[in-house]
């Protein structure tokens, strides 16, 4: 059992580190008493008990306080992280309308989100047709100041907050597991980067792993922080649609990119255009819906071919589709020799990229 701390920063750092203790539970306990969690950390079980919406677990817990809060400030400093509260200057404005706001926020940068963020979410597997997509629309945007809200997950989320970062925007990565670790490993230096231009943030004590539940809880705050939700390639089971949402619950406005009506990366979309969400296909068309001011600048899904004598190849790879040497040299009338070397010849030139089937698309 450890010492109640005097200051709220340092009890709601205690309470969030308990286990069966989030931030339901201190809603009701600072509706129970009056808003003093020292009181609320003070009570006994039976009286923790009898709270509606407490349950024994969580009491007991309490009670028990078995969360070293010393030591988790002193090993956040040391890591030269933040953490911040409801009560400190740079708390995110946007985390109000939340029912359940996160207890703490840890911070690795020197800035938060302001009211100016949207969120660019998607698949993990995301072909590269959408990882394209991400990465401009996130640097059109993060380029006329908008923040870029993501994950920080392989595919899709990688791919927009690289995009605001060559831009020389603003980004910020919102985790599902404790600021002291990096998930995926790989994305260790983007999230150096990110630090220096933006933020990564996270509600979870350190050295917390990420599971089922976290990452639900890490959409809601995503969804939360941006004033829009652009979904960019999704399965309809993926977690983007979870985050969708919670967009939609929050009054967010919802974006969707759509994709190829026989790809499964694209299924998520297409259900949520079905079921009101935005069609978008430009980071202009985004803005417009947020009723924003645009530059001219626009994002066409299709860029001007700085070698058009790779034209009459790369048009048989026209709206995402995959070809080995056999089918492109029935689809050009051409030898299968000589279809695999221009297969060969555009991956070498970065225009063409291969899939895990071994068949080629376009990059």
């Amino acid at each position: 059992m450890h010492a109640i701390p005097q200051d709220e920063l340092s009890q709601r750092v205690l309470l969030n580190g308990l286990e069966q203790v989030g931030p339901v539970t201190v809603r009701r306990l600072l509706e129970a008493f009056e808003g003093n969690l020292f009181k609320a950390l003070s009570a006994n079980l039976k009286t923790l008990e009898k709270i509606k919406g407490v349950s024994a677990k969580a009491a007991a817990s309490i009670v028990a306080r078995d969360f070293d809060w010393e030591k988790e400030i002193r090993q956040t400093d040391q890591h030269g992280f933040q953490i911040i509260t409801t009560t400190s200057a740079t708390w995110p404005l946007a985390l109000a309308p939340l029912w359940d706001p996160p207890l703490v926020l840890y911070v690795d940068g020197q800035a938060v989100p302001d009211q100016r963020a949207i969120a660019i979410i998607g698949s993990r597997h995301c072909t590269p047709y959408g990882a394209q997509l991400a990465k401009k629309m996130a640097q059109v945007l993060a380029s006329q100041g908008w923040w870029i809200i993501s994950g920080l997950a392989r595919g899709i989320d990688t791919w927009a907050h690289q995009g605001a970062i060559e831009a020389g925007g603003k980004t910020a990565a919102v985790l599902g597991h404790g600021l002291d670790l990096t998930y995926p490993p790989e994305a260790y230096s983007l999230r150096k980067k990110m630090a220096q231009q933006g933020c990564v943030l996270s509600e979870f004590p350190l050295g917390r792993t990420a599971d089922r539940q976290s990452f639900p809880q890490r959409n809601r705050l995503v969804a939360s922080l941006a004033r829009a939700v652009v979904v960019i390639e999704t399965d309809v089971d993926g977690g983007s649609m979870i985050t969708a949402r919670f967009a939609g619950e929050l009054g967010k406005t919802i974006c969707a990119v759509p994709g190829r009506i026989d790809s499964p990366a694209s299924r998520g979309c297409h259900a949520l255009i079905r079921d009101g969400a935005t069609l978008v296909s430009s980071a202009e068309e985004v803005l417009e819906e947020l009723g924003e001011p645009t530059s001219q600048t626009t994002l066409p899904l299709q860029p001007t071919d700085p070698n058009p004598e790779f034209a009459p190849w790369l048009k048989f790879f026209s709206g995402g589709t995959p070809h080995d040497a056999d089918s492109l040299a029935i689809a050009a009338a051409c030898t299968t020799v000589e279809a695999a070397t221009i297969i060969t010849l555009l991956e070498i030139r970065g225009r063409l990229c291969r899939r895990p089937d071994g068949r080629h698309e376009q990059a």
